[in-house]
């Protein structure tokens, strides 16, 4: 199934010790994240050895467009945090995305040694997918993300008793899309559940990103997936 996946692929300088996979909002592709990390940053998000891959969600009827085709990782009822999650249409993306995974793992890469992230809807699939189907991964990102209060993550984690992935959160003060006080209850309760977590907000922000969040971003990535061999980083 992630054969099927149209991706964009920024291959490591050196060998590759490390993935990273990038997912993107509502309506955009990989190719699009990857542009637009670019845009903002005035050079390609890159690093020494870690691949980064940026996959493309299908197209699917979106309710919040009336049903009109979207590239969305899943359909939601509407754009609310006291919405119930469209759980079927998650659930099939995890299977599709956790074949993404395996290719990885299949080429030498463990898990460990994996992160995954997004921005907006990309960054809500990248928390259903590590917290709820592989919480052996190295780390977890959500920019200007959210869970709906009843997700199906929060009933996962309370069902857990070994180590997680450490979250790393950003959100703008001014976004008018994903309210912050949306991101920053997500935050919380996930905190509150056990995660390692940090949330960064970023004053007059509206819903897009910005420098400063990034190199923030990309250091965090460094931590997480440090350039030594897998034995150190485990």
């Amino acid at each position: 199934m992630a054969s099927r996946l149209q991706r964009a692929v920024m291959t490591p300088a050196g060998k590759h010790r490390a993935s990273l996979i990038v997912l993107h909002g509502s309506g955009d592709s990989g190719q699009g994240m990857k542009g637009w990390i670019k845009c903002v940053l005035n050079q390609d998000l890159a690093f020494q050895h870690i691949k980064i891959i940026y996959p493309t969600a299908p197209q699917r009827p979106y309710t919040p467009m009336k049903g009109g085709l979207s590239s969305v990782w899943f359909d939601r009822y509407k754009i609310s945090i006291d919405s119930p999650e469209h759980l079927e249409s998650i659930d099939s993306m995890c299977q599709i995305l956790t074949d993404l995974i395996d290719d990885e793992v299949k080429s030498g890469i463990k898990k460990n040694r994996i992160l995954i992230g997004g921005f907006s809807m990309g960054g809500c699939m990248a928390l259903q997918l590590a917290y709820r189907k592989h919480q052996d991964l190295a780390g977890v990102f959500a920019l200007s993300s959210f869970l709906n209060k009843t997700s199906a993550v929060y009933q996962a984690l309370q069902e857990n008793e070994g180590c997680l992935p450490e979250l790393f959160q950003c959100h703008g003060t001014a976004d008018e899309l994903v309210l912050h006080s949306w991101g920053k209850e997500t935050n919380s309760v996930l905190r509150s559940l056990g995660v390692t977590t940090t949330f960064h907000s970023f004053p007059n922000l509206h819903h897009e990103l910005n420098r400063n969040e990034l190199e923030q971003l990309k250091s965090w990535i460094v931590k997480k997936l440090p350039e030594e061999t897998e034995t150190l980083s485990a």
